[in-house]
This record gives structure tokens, sequence and C-alpha cells, in this order.
């Protein structure tokens, strides 16, 4: 017996693109059990937040998380685009030198794109923080507060604030959102002139500044072993080729369903994790927009942390673990 499906109209995000109509198969199909959320309801959250999603990841390679069950079945972490794809979806080629293969992943270029993707059952969206221009120059610096599994959501807000205090007196202008788990993201366009290794060495540097000024809460201690479970780590490591983590408004798999909520700073010591979920992001999204709308319009160059990153190796830092 065919699935039943309905048919969705995806309007275009500017006005050079074009109106497509995705089929979406078991519509009803639970998604979030706590909630109750479909997978109608998870297509419906996308496009209400259609030129945020398609901003956080126009011209990214994409890694999906699919869940072909809804959350009570298996996950899959798909690089390569599924099967099926109707020819205006795009992909970029990229290389993995571990494995000695390639992988076309979807590049999203149109909202289309995103809700065929939820059609194949795509919950939660993890682009690369490089561009298919050059994707082995990343135009992204992302700095990860990751909370020890101790570690309070009021110390995340606390070394919050000692990251805006950094990047202002630096000169930068950050993007802050909510990771959609227990962390924070901060988000830096960069020119993208410098590789990986660079970028993960700067990104290093910027952390050890603020495990100084954070007065124990903060750790940057390269192996799990060796962080106090109630500190904060500041993942650098997410600035490795290949490393993603999951996109603004991206829904992530939990429960709730709750969402990676672009926030301002001043949001930051109010908010919750929970405040933001597929049920509360459509009409917070119609009353203030893509708060990352305008980060391309911000980009500052890395040639500072790369300073700072010289320096304390002089006196005697490590450098950055190698990861290949």
């Amino acid at each position: 017996m065919a699935s039943p499906f309905v048919e969705i109209e995806v309007p275009p995000t500017d006005g050079d693109g074009e109106l497509r109509t995705v089929k979406v198969t078991n519509p009803d199909r639970v998604y979030f059990p706590e909630t109750g959320a479909t997978k109608l309801d998870l297509v419906d959250y996308y496009l209400s937040v259609g030129p945020g999603i398609v901003n956080a990841l126009r011209e990214r390679p994409c890694m999906l998380h699919r869940f072909p069950k809804g959350l009570s079945g298996e996950k899959v972490h798909q690089k390569r685009l599924p099967a099926g794809a109707p020819p205006w979806v795009e992909t970029v080629e990229l290389f993995f030198p571990r494995w000695g293969r390639t992988a076309d992943e979807l590049c999203v270029t149109e909202l289309g794109s995103v809700i065929w993707a939820v059609q194949m059952s795509t919950v939660e969206f993890h682009p690369w923080n490089s561009r298919r221009t050059d994707t082995e120059k990343p135009d992204e610096w992302r700095i990860d507060l990751d909370p020890g599994p101790a570690c309070d959501w009021a110390t995340v807000q606390r070394t919050a604030a000692v990251v805006h205090e950094v990047l202002d007196e630096l000169g930068v202008v950050g993007f802050p959102k909510t990771s959609g788990g227990s962390g924070v993201h901060v988000y830096v366009r960069i020119p993208p002139e410098h590789g990986f290794r660079e970028v993960r060495r700067a990104a290093h540097a910027f952390a050890r500044e603020v495990e100084r000024r954070a007065s124990g809460m903060v750790t940057t201690a390269w192996w799990r072993k060796d962080r106090d479970p109630a500190q904060l780590f500041i993942d650098y490591n997410q600035n490795t080729r290949d490393h993603t983590i999951a996109s603004a408004y991206s829904v992530r798999g939990v429960p709730n369903a709750r969402v990676s909520a672009p926030v301002t700073w001043d949001e930051i010591p109010e908010c919750e994790p929970d405040d933001f979920t597929i049920e509360t992001m459509p009409a917070r999204f119609a009353e203030l927009g893509d708060l990352h709308e305008a980060i391309d319009d911000h980009p500052w160059s890395i040639a500072p942390l790369l300073e700072w990153a010289d320096r304390d190796e002089a006196a005697g830092e490590s450098a950055p673990a190698d990861e290949g």
C-alpha cells in the first residue's frame, strides 16, 4: 500500500528563485514522542524560518542527521546526498583523505533543498565552516562552549560573557546561538585566507585567553579524562576539517524538538535552552527575523589570534594536538 503524502509548495527565499513542489510522504509519522510533533510539523517549522536556515547553510557542504523512523528509531549520519534527489538539489564533492574516497554532500542554495532533505527524514543540518568555492579555506570561526557533564547552564552564561568581552576588545562582531543542547555557539565570519589547521590554531589561542580570564570555569584540556566535569570546555576542535555542528535554526534530535537558536548577547543571561523549540521559534522568527542575517557584513582577520598563538607557543604553551 502506498504511503500517504502531501505536496508542499516551497517558495523561494529571494526574488530570483523558483517555486518548488516537494512530495512529503508519511506526514503524520511522529518524530518527537515527547510532544507528538510529526514529520509535517518539522516541515512546517523549517518553512517558517526559511530565510534563516538557508542563510546558515548557503553554499556549505552539509552532513545530514536523519531519523527514518523518528527519534525512536535509528539515527543515520549521512555525508552523501540520499538517492532520489530532484535535479535542482545541488551538491559539492568532497575528498576524505582518511578513506581515500569522495562524497557528494548536500549544498543548500534554496529552501526547497532543505524541505527535500526533511522529506528524506533529516532532522539536523550540520554544515562545514567553509563554502564550496574553496572547501579547504574556512570562512567561519566557530566558538563552541561545551559544558561538561556536571557543568550547569549558569556557567555557560558566565563564560559567554567572558567570550563577548574578549571579542569586543578585539573588535570582533560575534553571532551567538544556543547549541540546541546544553551549550552556546558563537560564529565569526572570517576571510577565507587560511586552511583549517591555522583557523583551529587561532581558535585554540582564543580559547586559552578565555580560560585565563574565566576563574577556573573553563578548560582547554585536549583529553576528556583531563577535564573537570564541572568545567566548560571551549571546543576549538570544531574548526577542524570535516568537524561539523548543528547550524543556526537546525532542529536537534532531542525529545522536545529543541532548536539551535540565534540569540542576542543581551538574551543569554536570561534565556534557557528549552525556550527555543519548533513550537516557539516560528513566532519568534516572525517577530525578530534572522538574527544572523548580517553575519557576512562583519568579516574579521584572525591575524591577531595567530600572533597570540605564536606568543603562547614561544612561552612554552603547547600547540593544539594534531587531528590529522
